[in-house]
This record gives structure tokens, C-alpha cells and sequence, in this order.
């Protein structure tokens, strides 16, 4: 395994990780209930890694995930990730998440369809709660069945999902956004 190193960053949620080596970003931490958790939970993710100042594409991903959980509309199409770390099926339901825009969502029913088996939802609600790149594969723009909130597996859970939409004046179900006009 080539040399990870992390950091820890301020965002508009909370101090969230960062962990970087040689082909990309090899994971993302949305924040946890204080910075020792989160510097934890990088550590389990990426045993090994040494915390580092971030530098170069690097500090360009920080800065536009900050804007994103800013509300901010931020493209973070350009960050390189390393899946070298994740399944063929997980890298697929990451790419058609990744390619959802701000502001919209599929459900896991949806994603499941453009894999090519709509039975495929259950996995791939599984494969979104193993994320290792939340918000750069944006997980919470997935929801359940009838576009209702659903499950989230970072510190805040469901709240915490709801929030990030919310920043990023996403629609939740049929109901309108609370950003549109009368």
C-alpha cells in the first residue's frame, strides 16, 4: 500500500477527513461527535496513515467540499478518487451517484434501474452505507422508495442527510422545494 496521509477541515457540518495517497483520495469523512472520533474512524478506514498538511489538488478538494456543505455550488466532478479500496459493483453505484447534480436525487430503486436490475436497491442502498467518499460521492442525494428521506449512515443520520439537501436546495419526494417560489 503506497503511504495515506489525512487531515481533518472545517466545513459548514463540522470538522470532516480527509485521506489522500499517490492515485487520489482514498476516502472522505463526514464529521463525527468530536475531532478524536473523526481522526478515529480516518484511521480504521486507512490504517496507517500519517496526518499531513493537505497541498495542491489536495486543498482544492478540501475547498470545494467546504463550499458544497457551505451550499455552495460547487463542482467536485474534478476530484480523483482511488477506488482501489472498493468492489466493481460499488464503483458502478458510485459513478451513477456521482452523476447525480446538486440539487437533484434518485432513489435507491432508480440507481438499482440504471445498473440494470431494478431488484438491485437493496445492494445498492448496502453500497452507499460503505461510502468511503461522502459528500464527493454524494450518497445523500439517494433516497427511498417515494423519495422519502431514507436511512444515512454518518454521525446525524437522517437529520444530517436532510440537512446536506437542504443546503443544496434539493427536492424531497413530491414535495417542492422549500426554496421555490409561491
Amino acid at each position: 500500500m503506497t503511504s495515506v496521509r489525512f487531515c481533518l477541515f472545517d466545513t459548514a457540518i463540522g470538522r470532516c477527513g480527509i485521506a489522500w495517497g499517490a492515485h487520489g483520495v482514498v476516502a472522505v469523512q463526514l464529521p463525527e461527535a468530536n475531532d478524536t472520533r473523526t481522526r478515529l474512524r480516518m484511521l480504521r478506514g486507512c490504517p496507517g496513515a500519517s496526518e499531513a498538511s493537505p497541498e495542491g489538488e489536495v486543498a482544492n478538494a478540501i475547498d470545494a467540499i467546504a463550499a458544497l456543505l457551505r451550499g455552495e455550488d460547487a463542482d467536485l466532478s474534478g476530484i480523483v478518487l482511488d477506488p482501489s479500496g472498493v468492489s466493481e459493483f460499488e464503483r458502478r453505484v458510485y459513478a451513477i451517484a456521482r452523476a447525480i447534480p446538486r440539487g437533484a436525487t434518485l432513489t435507491y430503486g432508480e440507481v438499482a434501474q440504471r445498473l440494470g436490475d431494478a431488484s438491485l436497491a437493496r445492494a445498492v442502498g448496502q453500497a452507499l452505507g460503505r461510502n468511503p467518499f461522502a459528500p464527493v460521492v454524494p450518497c445523500h442525494r439517494v433516497l427511498a422508495a417515494n423519495g422519502r428521506i431514507g436511512g444515512f449512515s454518518a454521525q446525524g443520520g437522517a437529520g444530517l442527510k436532510a440537512r446536506m439537501l437542504l443546503a443544496e436546495r434539493a427536492r424531497v419526494g413530491d414535495a417542492p422545494s422549500l426554496f421555490d417560489e409561491p
